[in-house]
Parts: C-alpha cells; sequence; structure tokens
C-alpha cells in the first residue's frame, strides 16, 4: 500500500491528539474523529451538526478556550484546542 504524502495538521479534540487535512471545518474534523456530538441541550439532550451553514447553532463547542463557536463556520488550525460536550 503507497503511503500519503498529503499535508496534514494537529488539532486536540477533548484532549486527544488529531491529525487532520488542512481547509477542512471543525464539524468535518470532529466526524472525522468519530466525535458524534458536539454539545448537550440544557435538558442533556446530546447534540450534532445539524444545518451546516450556522443557522441551527447545534454544533457550538470551546475552540482555545473560547466557547459557543461555530463548528461548521470554523476551518481548522494548527495546534487548535477543541472540547465538546462530549467532554462533559
Amino acid at each position: 500500500m503507497k503511503s500519503s504524502n498529503r499535508p496534514t495538521l494537529s488539532l486536540i479534540i477533548n484532549g486527544t491528539a488529531h491529525q487532520v487535512e488542512p481547509g477542512i471545518s471543525v464539524a468535518a474534523a470532529l466526524a472525522r474523529c468519530g466525535c458524534t456530538n458536539t454539545r448537550v441541550s440544557v435538558t442533556g439532550m446530546p447534540r450534532a451538526p445539524l444545518c451546516g451553514m450556522g443557522v441551527c447553532q447545534e454544533c457550538r463547542v470551546s475552540i482555545n478556550g473560547q466557547p459557543h463557536q461555530l463548528a461548521c463556520q470554523t476551518l481548522c488550525v494548527k495546534d487548535m484546542y477543541i472540547v465538546t460536550g462530549e467532554a462533559v
């Protein structure tokens, strides 16, 4: 099997290091890394990205210590630290 030479960048999701392709959204990175829920509602129900364009706001996560960031509207950058509702 031929190894891939595609560039990647590293980020931390809920305390675990992951490698993702540059240029993808945080929501896409979460999905690729197996993180299905982005937050928990006030009633305790798990939530995940729905609309993909920032309207529903179900994809809110903490990014680099800033809460309520829209994962679907934020592009991944090197050494980004993401915390989802799954970590709570």
